[in-house]
C-alpha cells in the first residue's frame, strides 16, 4: 500500500521542513516539496501538524518480576498503550538472574512477546550474575542475537547487584565486543543501611523511600562506574535514569573529557518532587516509588535536567515504566516504604511531556525529536531503520497536533493501572496519527492496531562510540 502524507511540517534533529512524505509498505521511500508529489494517490492530510518519527522508548519493564509481584503492564497492554503516546518501537529488558543461563532468560522474554506486541521491540539484557558463563554469552548475544546492550546493578544487593570488580569484568567484555554497559548508578548497600536506619526510628511513609536514597548515593555510583569504565579502557558506559544534579555532573564532567559516557532521563525526574508526590498525605506518595527516587523541589535537580537536555550531557528521555497498581501491589508497602514495588508507568505519556517543555521554552523542536526518536536509534544500533523520516527507513511516523490539547488521567489512559501518576495534566499537543511499518494503528482516539504487528528488532552496535 502506497499513500502520501500530505501539508505537514517534518521536524528532525535540524529543526522543522515544510515536506510531504511518500509511504510504500513499510518504508518511507521519498521527501517532496510541499505540492511536488505524485498525484492520484491515496493521501493523510497533516495541515497544521508535525510529522514526526515514530518514538522509541529505549528503557521499558513489560511484565517485569520485581518485589514479590510482577509489572502490570503486559507487552499487549503496554505496547498499545505506548502506540496511544505516539511510541512505535520499546526497548525492553530481559533477565538474567544469578544462577541462570543468560540465553535461557533471553528465550523466557521472547516468549513473553511473541504474538503479543503491538509495535516494534527489541531487548537490553540484565545480568544479574556476572561469572565466565555470562560473559561469554555476552560475545554470542552481539554476534548473532542482535543485542548489544547489558544493564548491571550497583543497587538492590541480593537482587540484581554486581560488585565492583564483576562491573569491571563485563566492562572488559563490553569493550571488546563493542557493546554498551548500562548502569543503575546508586549505592546499593549503603542505601540499605540507610533504609534500615530510617525503619528503625518508624518512618514508614513513601516520602523516605526518596529521603533514603540521597542524591549523593547517585553521584558516588555514577561516579564509580564512570571511573571502572575508565579502566576498562573506555567502556561505552550510559547511566540510567538519572535524578539528580550531582549525578549529572559527575557525567557532564567524563563528557567533557571526551569520554564515551552517556545518560538518560525521564520524564518524572523533569517535572515530578519529593515533596509534592511522595509526600503526598498518608500513603498516596507510593505512587510515585521509583528507583531513583524523585528529588527536592527545594533543590535545582529539574532546571539542571532539562539543561542537560539542552547542552547533550543528557542525551535519551526514556520512562523506565514499571507500572504497578495501588491495590495489591503498592499496598505491599502499607507500614514498610521497602517494601513498595519500585516503578511508575509513563509509556504512554514521554512524547506528549516532552512536548510540553518546547512549548514552555525548555527544548527546541529539533531536539525534542532528537531525545524521544532519533538519538536512541542511533545510540541503541536502530538507525537509520527507525529514528529518522529518510527515504529506506520504516515508515514509524507520528502526527502531532500542536493546536490540540491532551488531559491524561486514569479514566483515559490504556496503560494496565488503577491510577495514574500524571492525574489531571494537560499538555497543549496531542498525537493525532501514528504509523508504524506503514500501517497506521491510531487514527484520533481510535484504535486500529492489532496484537502481534510489532516485530523483534536486533540491533547493531551504537553510533556515538569512539
Amino acid at each position: 500500500m502506497s499513500f502520501l502524507i500530505k501539508g505537514g511540517t517534518v521536524v528532525s534533529p535540524t529543526g522543522p521542513t515544510p515536506a510531504d512524505v511518500l509511504v510504500d509498505g513499510e518504508k518511507i521511500v521519498a521527501l517532496f516539496a510541499p505540492g511536488t508529489g505524485p498525484a492520484e494517490i491515496e493521501t493523510i492530510d497533516a495541515t497544521g501538524k508535525f510529522v514526526i518519527p515514530g518514538g522509541i522508548d529505549a528503557h521499558t519493564h513489560m511484565q517485569m518480576p520485581f518485589g514479590g509481584t510482577e509489572a502490570s503492564d503486559t507487552f499487549a497492554t503496554g505496547t498499545r498503550a505506548a502506540a496511544f503516546g505516539g511510541t512505535t518501537t520499546i526497548v525492553d529488558f530481559a533477565i538474567q538472574r544469578l544462577g541462570e543461563v543468560v540465553q535461557d532468560g533471553l528465550a523466557a522474554w521472547h516468549a513473553k512477546t511473541a504474538g503479543n506486541c503491538h509495535i516494534d521491540y527489541g531487548f537490553h539484557m540484565i545480568l544479574g550474575g556476572v561469572d565466565d558463563e555470562s560473559l561469554k554469552a555476552m560475545d554470542q548475544l552481539v554476534a548473532d542475537e542482535g543485542i548489544t546492550s547489558f544493564k548491571l546493578f550497583m543497587a538492590y544487593p541480593g537482587v540484581f547487584y554486581s560488585d565492583d570488580g564483576q562491573i569491571l569484568r563485563a566492562m572488559q567484555k563490553a569493550r571488546d565486543n563493542g557493546a554498551m554497559i548500562m548502569m543503575h548508578a546508586e549505592n546499593g548497600p549503603a542505601i540499605d543501611v540507610l533504609v534500615k536506619q530510617a525503619l528503625e526510628r518508624g518512618e514508614t511513609d513513601p516520602y523516605y523511600h526518596g529521603v533514603t536514597r540521597p542524591q549523593e548515593l547517585e553521584a558516588e555510583a555514577t561516579s564509580r562506574a564512570i571511573w571502572l569504565a575508565s579502566v576498562a579502557a573506555d567502556c561505552p558506559l550510559y547511566i540510567v535514569h538519572l535524578s539528580a544534579s550531582k549525578a549529572l555532573e559527575q557525567v557532564a564532567a567524563a563528557r567533557d573529557a571526551g569520554r564515551n559516557v552517556f545518560a538518560e532521563t525521564c520524564p518524572q525526574y523533569l517535572y515530578l518532587t519529593l515533596e509534592d508526590q511522595l509526600g503526598a498525605p498518608g500513603f498516596e506518595g507510593a505512587k510515585w516509588v521509583c528507583s531513583t527516587p524523585l528529588r527536592s523541589k527545594h533543590e535545582s535537580h529539574r532546571a539542571d535536567l532539562w539543561r542537560g537536555l539542552r547542552t547533550n550531557d543528557l542525551a535519551v528521555v526514556s520512562t523506565d515504566h514499571c507500572p504497578f497498581c495501588m491495590k495489591d501491589q503498592k499496598e505491599m508497602g502499607v507500614g514498610d516504604f521497602s517494601k513498595i514495588p519500585n516503578g511508575i508507568g509513563g509509556v504512554e505519556h514521554r512524547v506528549d511531556l516532552l512536548y510540553q517543555g518546547v512549548v514552555d521554552g525548555k527544548l527546541s523542536l529539533g531536539r525534542w525529536v532528537e531525545t524521544i526518536a532519533t538519538t536512541p536509534a542511533r545510540m541503541f544500533g536502530m538507525y537509520p531503520r527507525k529514528g529518522v523520516i529518510a527515504p529506506g527507513s520504516d515508515a514509524d511516523i507520528v502526527l502531532y497536533d500542536p493546536a490540540g490539547r491532551t488531559r491524561i488521567g486514569v479514566e483515559t489512559h490504556h496503560m494496565n493501572m488503577d491510577y495514574s501518576a500524571w492525574e489531571g495534566w494537560e499538555i497543549a499537543g496531542k498525537v493525532d496519527t501514528v504509523i508504524s511499518r506503514g500501517a497506521v494503528i491510531v487514527q484520533g482516539d481510535e484504535y486500529k492496531g492489532r496484537a502481534g504487528h510489532g516485530r523483534y528488532v536486533p540491533r547493531g552496535l551504537s553510533e556515538y562510540l569512539v
